[in-house]
Order: structure tokens, then C-alpha cells, then sequence
């Protein structure tokens, strides 16, 4: 019986967080619609299976890196709404004090060494954390969350075969959400994407990346290898967003068909599948995964009021954090 408790407790966790994950876009995305937010973001809304399922088959020490489309790699891997809402509004109490934006937060008391604007940009990060982990005899995983885009990269090819070499701890989980901003992925990306890594002799798997489920049990299989020294992986995750590339691509027919995403949003989405799996198990009710859901979504209003309230940075702080030379 309490193999089924823990069962229960990890499913509806895995649930919470795809829902915290969509909750937390949605606003950010009103924020943006409502000229409250400087600049802009890029929502994660539909790849919220790939996010959850990673980050809950790894512990608070294990490192990720990110992508400019990163809320949902931070929300996954613990981080609170307010201080995220505070760091998308330029605020004092956000993660990197309002410095960091929608593209760099970062929450190294969570694991998460920070989100990167630079197309494939974190893979030497995320394997440097690995080097560091193996060098210094701790048992800790990284996972370097890219997009196919950095497919197109030579960084993220010379970091691999570094850790080829080294037998490193990293997984590389490369998010294929079928476009490389306006453009189809079989129309930047030549021959088999899964042959890139097999090319280093990393072994390589594919999952559905709108499966939680598939995605945790292949990590926590990968997470415990890499631990024993097996790594590295390379996990390609086919997956979706919904929205543009950015929250002003708005206008999506000429690179993508409203059909096409009509399709992912009724069949594919993530959050309703995996709702209707857990009320089909009897391991939860309609009427308590929808409880749960009201919470998050009053949570995260909560604290988008608390953010919009929140003190700015004191102009004192322009240098802190910020290193430079001449």
C-alpha cells in the first residue's frame, strides 16, 4: 500500500508542476499583452511534460542549464513564483535582482545554473558542472536542456565529445518541438538528429515528449547510469509549443498551420492526457486534480499582484553582479 501512496504523491507532484508550469506562462503572457513587462518572453506552454519529467527524476544538487525558453525548465526545478515574477518585472527580489529577465534566470539554490539566450549556449556550462562533479568525486547529474535549433551549433558538438571522452555525467536533452523559430526542423537540420550524439559514441534514445510519464521513467533510468559513471546520454524529446517562437509571433500561418496546432492542443496536450490517465487509474479525481488547479492558478495571480508591487532595484545596484574589463 505504500508503494501505491508514493505512486500517488509522485504523480499528482508531476501534475502540480505542468500545471504550475502553464499558470506561470499565462500570466507572464498577460503581462506582456498588458505592456506591464519589459521586453519580451518565449512561452513553454505545451512542452510542460519534458520540463517536469526531467527535473522531478533529479535532486536539488543536480544541475540544469536552460534556453531562452526556460520558465518551465525553472518552475520544474523548484523555483518560486514570486521571485520569478519579480526577475520577469525587473524587480529587487527577483532571482538575479532584476538584472536577469525572462532569458537568464537563474536559482543555484535549486540546481539550476541559469537560462541562456545564446542558442545552445549552456552545453559548456552544463558539461563544465559535470566535469566538476566527476573531478570532484560527487555523485551529482547534469542535464543540458536544449531546442533542435542548437542542433545547428558547434558548441554543443565540441562539448560532447568532450564528455564522450571523459565519461562524463550530462544528459543532453535536446527538445524537438518541430520548428527552429519560423522554420520546419527537416528544413535546417540535414539526416538523423539522433545520429549527431550516436556520432561520439553517446547513447542515444527518443521518447514521446508529451508522455510525463515515458519522459520520467527513461530519466530516472539515464539519472541512475549517470550516476554510476555510465554517462553520457543524449534523450531526443519530441514535443510542441502552442504559441510563436515569442509572444509577438502572432501570426503563425505562414510557417504553420492552425490545423497543426489544433491538433496538439486536443489530442497531444500533455496536462490532459495526463489528468485523464491519473482519473482512468483511479489514482485521482476530477474533482481534485481541478482543486488543485484553481490553487495554482490563485498562486500565481497572487504573486504577479506581489511582483507589480514589488520595489525596483536601488540605483546603487547598477554594478553589482556586473563584471567587465576595459
Amino acid at each position: 500500500m505504500s508503494n501505491n501512496k508514493d505512486n500517488k504523491n509522485s504523480y499528482l507532484q508531476m501534475f502540480r508542476q505542468m500545471v504550475r508550469i502553464r499558470a506561470f506562462e499565462e500570466q507572464a503572457n498577460q503581462l506582456y499583452l498588458s505592456a506591464k513587462m519589459p521586453g519580451l518572453t518565449h512561452m513553454y506552454v505545451g512542452q510542460e511534460a519534458v520540463a517536469v519529467g526531467i527535473c522531478e527524476a533529479l535532486t536539488p544538487n543536480d544541475k540544469i542549464t536552460s534556453t531562452h525558453r526556460g520558465h518551465g525548465h525553472c518552475v520544474a526545478k523548484g523555483a518560486d513564483f514570486k521571485q520569478m515574477f519579480c526577475e520577469l518585472l525587473g524587480k529587487q527580489e527577483g532571482y538575479c535582482r532584476g538584472k536577469g529577465g525572462s532569458m537568464h534566470i537563474a536559482d543555484q539554490a535549486n540546481g539550476n545554473l541559469g537560462a541562456n539566450a545564446i542558442v545552445g549556449g549552456s552545453a559548456g556550462i552544463a558539461t563544465g558542472a559535470a566535469l566538476t562533479a566527476k573531478r570532484m568525486g560527487k555523485k551529482e547529474v547534469s542535464v543540458c536542456f536544449f531546442g533542435d535549433g542548437a542542433l545547428g551549433q558547434g558548441l554543443l558538438y565540441e562539448t560532447m565529445n568532450m564528455a564522450a571522452l571523459w565519461k562524463l555525467p550530462v544528459i543532453y536533452a535536446c527538445e524537438n518541438n518541430l520548428y527552429g523559430e519560423y522554420t520546419k526542423v527537416e528544413e535546417m537540420a540535414a539526416g538523423d538528429l539522433m545520429a549527431r550524439a550516436k556520432g561520439f559514441g553517446i547513447q542515444s534514445f527518443e521518447v514521446d515528449g508529451q508522455d510525463v510519464l515515458a519522459v520520467n521513467n527513461l530519466t530516472q533510468e539515464l539519472v541512475e547510469r549517470a550516476r554510476k559513471g555510465d554517462g553520457p546520454f543524449f534523450i531526443l524529446l519530441n514535443t510542441y509549443r502552442y504559441h510563436g517562437h515569442h509572444v509577438g509571433d502572432i501570426n503563425r500561418e505562414y510557417y504553420r498551420s492552425k490545423e497543426e496546432e489544433q491538433l496538439w492542443r486536443e489530442e497531444r496536450d500533455p496536462i490532459t492526457n495526463f489528468s485523464q490517465l491519473l482519473v482512468d487509474k483511479k489514482i485521482s479525481t476530477s474533482e481534485e486534480l481541478k482543486s488543485i488547479e484553481l490553487q495554482i492558478e490563485k498562486d500565481a495571480e497572487e504573486a504577479v499582484n506581489y511582483a507589480l508591487n514589488a520595489a525596483w532595484p536601488d540605483a546603487s545596484e547598477v554594478n553589482m553582479h556586473v563584471f567587465a574589463s576595459n
